[in-house]
Parts: structure tokens; sequence; C-alpha cells
């Protein structure tokens, strides 16, 4: 019995001091649900649709439909299958494509954002080339090639016109 007595005194002094109650005046705190998610909202301690999708006020980058680098580049890149896009990341990566004429070999194509601006180093663009034998083999290397090249200037010409036209609708 005393054992129980203790581990009873025991769980309310835990629990009691862990501060799961606590006292509200009611005067300060709305009781009506909405009126206090509202008043969170207003002193910064909750979320909103709204500044969801403001987004981070901090943050360099533009909502994606809205970076002309980003939309050209989703642009350039429709022809090929992605298997990652994070614009919060600024990387868009491509799935292996394989030309029907060459099967043993696949290209994979990174692009990795540095800034919204539309500048030649405002994007880096890696292409890897796998080539597998015939036994099924394969070896993967990071390449430069021409497809670097243009689909640089591919993305850059895009974004351009992209802004231009945008700034035209404003």
């Amino acid at each position: 019995m005393l054992k129980i007595t203790i581990l009873i005194i025991i769980l309310h002094l835990l629990l009691s001091s862990c501060g799961i109650y606590k006292k509200v005046d009611t005067r300060e705190v709305p009781v009506n649900a909405q009126e206090r998610a509202r008043k969170n909202v207003e002193e910064g301690k909750g979320i909103s649709v709204k500044g969801l999708l403001r987004g981070n006020k901090g943050s360099a980058y533009e909502f994606s439909t809205s970076n002309p680098m980003w939309r050209a580049s989703l642009e350039t890149l429709d022809f090929i299958p992605l298997s990652n896009v994070d614009y919060s990341g600024g990387v868009i990566i491509t799935d292996w494509y394989t030309d029907k004429l060459s099967s043993k070999e696949a290209i994979k194509i990174s692009v990795q954002f540095l800034s919204n601006e539309i500048r030649t180093d405002s994007i880096k663009i890696n292409i890897y080339k796998k080539e597998c034998n015939a036994n099924n083999i394969c070896r993967v290397q990071l390449t430069e090639s021409k497809i670097k090249d243009e689909l640089l200037r591919s993305i850059l010409n895009k974004a351009a016109r992209l802004e231009k036209t945008d700034k035209i609708k404003k």
C-alpha cells in the first residue's frame, strides 16, 4: 500500500510540474475558436493560408510560376521525364534518358539554380552519361558536352523572352 501511495504522489508531482495545465484569463483570450485562431495569427503564433502562399519573406527565391529561369528550364526539359523537381532547393533532375538509336547509353541532366537573375552564372547544368556493356554493367560519369551549352543557351533565351513578356503584361 505504501508503494502505491508513493507512486501516486510521485506521478502527481511529475505531471503537475510539467505545465500541462495553464491558467488562462478568459478576458484576454477569446472563447470562440475562430477568434482565438485569428488572434494567434496576428500575434505571429500561428499560420495562415495567406502566409503559406506568401512564403518566407527572407527567401531569395520568388514563387515558381513568376520565376522566368524556372519556367524556362521546365519548358526546355519537357522532352525528358523528370525524377526530382524541388523549387525551394532550386534543383531539377531528370530521369535517365535513352535515345532510340543507342540503347546502351543514357544521359541524366541536373539543373541547379544559383540565383534568379538571367545570367550564365545563375544556373549550373551537369550532364551525366551512363554507358552499359553487353553484360549490363554500367559506368556513370560526369561529362562535358555540347548538350550542356545548348541547354544553357536555350534556357537563358527562353527566360529572357518570358521576362520580357511578363513586363509587357504588367
